[in-house]
């Protein structure tokens, strides 16, 4: 079976979707609710699927909602509509276990049972222990839509 296969398999997408569901969520720009997902699933999976396993499929355009930061400002968060929501997580289950096992132990970016603040824990934790140069570990926090390139990379 090939990896896309796997991804587009009845018990993956059954996954995919009970996990969905799950997480509920708004409508991207199609304006699609969760609660019209399994029967529209219903009419369009067989062609779907296709376009999927053949390479054809074009994911539509994200929603943009700005949601405000606690300084103040808004951040631009992207909302994928429902049926793209669902691959998006069957591709998820496949490549996320082939993946993981290459991070390294204190990598914490987008990854199951992983999250910022134990980043900021492990991150004080070495401070306090006096780490330095020796035994050198980096603390890297990108925020992509403030970063500005300057320059040639060496």
């Amino acid at each position: 079976m090939s990896m896309i296969e796997k991804i587009t398999s009845k018990e993956n997408m059954t996954k995919a979707y009970l996990h969905v569901m799950r997480n509920d969520g708004a409508s991207g720009v199609d304006g699609m609710e969760l609660s019209q997902l399994k029967s529209y699933l219903h009419s369009t999976w067989k062609r779907t699927k296709a376009e999927v396993e053949n390479g054809n499929y074009l994911p539509k355009a994200i929603k943009g909602v700005e949601i405000p930061k606690s300084n103040g400002k808004t951040r631009l968060l992207g909302i994928p509509t429902v049926q793209d929501r669902l691959l998006q997580q069957a591709a998820y289950q496949i490549l996320m276990p082939i993946f993981e096992k290459d991070f390294q132990t204190h990598s914490y970016g987008f990854r199951p049972n992983r999250n910022a603040h134990q980043a900021v824990r492990q991150s004080l934790h070495n401070i306090n222990e006096g780490y330095r140069a020796a035994n050198r570990q980096d603390i890297v926090d990108i925020d992509l839509k403030s970063f500005r390139f300057g320059g040639p990379i060496r």
